[in-house]
């Protein structure tokens, strides 16, 4: 709770611009001041050319006053924003990495991604613009209005009641925008989500013909979001339409009592003038404020967008250190499920030894990277328990774990940056030639050397100047250079052509020789045919496990499974 009112508070630039834009209101409103003794001196014939030098210069002063004010005022007011949303965006970050992991579903990326940028972009536009614009209306509005007062008090009256029109009309647009303007905000998310999976799998759609207007689930979210666009402004726009006209009204009933009173004499010509202009110029206030507190109102539906992430739960923190005996990982009774009903591992027992080759093998779905997921902390267990070097990881931060872990993954996962510092995210504090070194044990350092700019080339957006084999080669470089304790591969040789594969059981093979607990899952049984250890998984639980040797005497699961593939190496 600190750390998010922390995030929005408020800053000295800020409320420099409050100010700022309250004088520019009442300077708007002292141009009045001017104008109706201007034309009070034209009428009662009392101008003359040093009066209306006099009143020309007062004008510049003021239009030049403002101009300074207004200046300052939007440039703080831009400062402030900008830092608030600095700010933000940072205590986002900050909470999003200790937000569990589960909680990036597919179906909630959307939510984040528009949270991180379009909620945090509008409530910035909150603070920069809409406030400050509200603000000086509201100034000029009320110092124009009591000016009219004084000058005649029915007339004042007249327009303070039609600005009273506001406060029934913004209640019942504020009702709309709660209503549709928060399923606008959910439908956004959601068709966010549906674009980030289109890009994602554009290559894909593209092959089946289903990209652009084809694509049935992008093109139904966005037109989702048409409709309750449509619908929004459907239900809000009449409520302006009838607060104008309801507001309008005080012209004619206005200029009805001031004429009355001038044509019999209780009520100056330039009185009369000013009084019968004034509701042209509140009236165009009025209306500017009912859009600009509306759109206010919508605005702030992001503020509640991030206070709800602010609010999602966060892993237990822990002040227990991880000092592990060894790097041995073990299993006991381990039960998992991604969504409730629906569960992926059942009362899993596995034993890791420390310093030691093991793999998992198993058909699609039978919850092989669910194990590795949760060694990396990435997940919670149901039920069980999960130790790594007789240490119960549950009870501990997930980063302390992951000091202690390397991960390669089926999708690598490159930033737009330098080869570099891609490899060197492993390791930031790393020289250069650790970052060397680690790739030539990876067996990628040639093919980096060859590139026109060699570490210094930029890997593109997720890595797609370079082949899967080459990302794959660059990530397991990464985990070489940071060194762990513990790697975990998923997958790593899945897509990988003959050279690459080679590239990557040689890899292995090195961190092997500095007895690194090693957790391998292969799609190709020969990759793992030397490991000290084979879990061979199915529909959930440990179906067998032993060496290779071992394994093929059961002639069990992994005896068909070595068949199988021999079959097909020999077609």
């Amino acid at each position: 709770m600190h750390e998010q009112q922390q995030a929005f508070q408020k800053n000295v630039s800020f409320y420099i611009s409050v100010v700022c834009n309250v004088l520019e209101g009442m300077l708007a409103g002292f141009n009045f001041i001017v104008l109706y003794h201007s034309i009070e001196v034209l009428m009662t014939e009392r101008l003359t050319s040093h009066l209306l030098y006099r009143t020309v210069f007062l004008l510049i002063v003021i239009f030049l006053v403002r101009l300074v004010v207004y200046a300052y005022g939007y440039t703080r007011g831009q400062i402030g924003g900008a830092a608030v949303s600095r700010s933000l965006r940072l205590a986002l970050g900050d909470k999003m990495r200790r937000i569990p992991l589960s909680f990036f579903s597919k179906t909630q990326a959307g939510e984040y991604i528009n949270t991180a940028t379009a909620s945090v972009n509008s409530y910035e536009n909150v603070l920069t613009h809409k406030i400050g614009d509200i603000i000086k209306n509201i100034s000029f509005t009320l110092l124009l209005t009591g000016f009219i007062a004084t000058v005649y008090i029915p007339a004042g009256a007249v327009i303070f009641c039609a600005g009273l029109l506001l406060i029934p009309s913004l209640y019942y647009s504020f009702l709309m925008v709660n209503k549709y303007g928060n399923r606008k905000q959910e439908i956004m998310s959601a068709s966010t989500s549906a674009v980030v999976e289109y890009i994602n799998g554009i290559q894909t759609l593209r092959a089946y013909g289903l990209g652009g207007g084809k694509h049935r689930a992008t093109t139904a979210s966005m037109k989702a979001y048409s409709d309750i666009s449509y619908t929004y402004e459907v239900k809000i726009i009449p409520i302006g339409a009838v607060f104008s006209m309801l507001s309008w009204l005080s012209l004619p009933v206005v200029l009805y009592l001031a004429g009355a009173q001038w044509m019999e004499g209780n009520l100056a010509g330039p009185s009369f003038v000013l009084v019968a202009i004034a509701p042209l110029f509140t009236n165009k206030l009025f209306g500017t404020l009912f859009i600009d507190l509306t759109s206010y109102k919508n605005l702030m539906i992001s503020k509640k967008q991030i206070e709800h992430i602010f609010a999602a739960p966060e892993e237990p923190a822990s002040e227990r250190e991880f000092v592990p005996e060894d790097y041995s990982i073990t299993f006991k009774n381990v039960d998992f499920s991604y969504q409730k009903g629906e569960q992926v591992l059942y009362g899993i027992n596995i034993s890791i030894e420390s310093g030691a080759f093991t793999a998992i093998v198993g058909p699609s779905g039978s919850g092989k990277s669910t194990v590795l997921n949760l060694i990396s902390k990435y997940y919670e267990p149901d039920h069980g328990q999960i130790c790594i070097g007789k240490q119960d990881i549950g009870k501990l931060d997930s980063e302390k774990v992951l000091q202690a872990v390397s991960m390669v993954d089926q999708e690598v996962f490159l930033f737009n940056d330098t080869v570099l510092n891609n490899i060197r995210y492993a390791k930031p504090e790393a020289s250069e030639q650790e970052v060397m070194a680690a790739a030539k044990e990876a067996n990628c350092h040639t093919f980096i050397e060859q590139l026109e700019q060699g570490y210094d080339t930029m890997a593109g957006d997720n890595g797609n100047k370079f082949s899967g084999g080459e990302r794959q080669r660059i990530s397991i470089a990464r985990a070489i250079l940071k060194d762990s304790s513990i790697l975990l591969l998923d997958e790593a040789t899945s897509s990988l052509d003959i050279e690459n594969e080679w590239a990557v059981k040689e890899a292995t093979q090195h961190l092997l020789n500095k007895q690194k607990t090693v957790v391998m899952i292969a799609h190709t049984l020969s990759v793992i045919k030397h490991a000290d250890k084979i879990v061979v998984m199915d529909g959930g639980r440990v179906a067998e496990e032993g060496t290779h040797q071992q394994l093929l005497e059961k002639e069990g699961r992994y005896a068909a499974m070595w068949r199988t593939e021999y079959k097909l190496s020999s077609m």
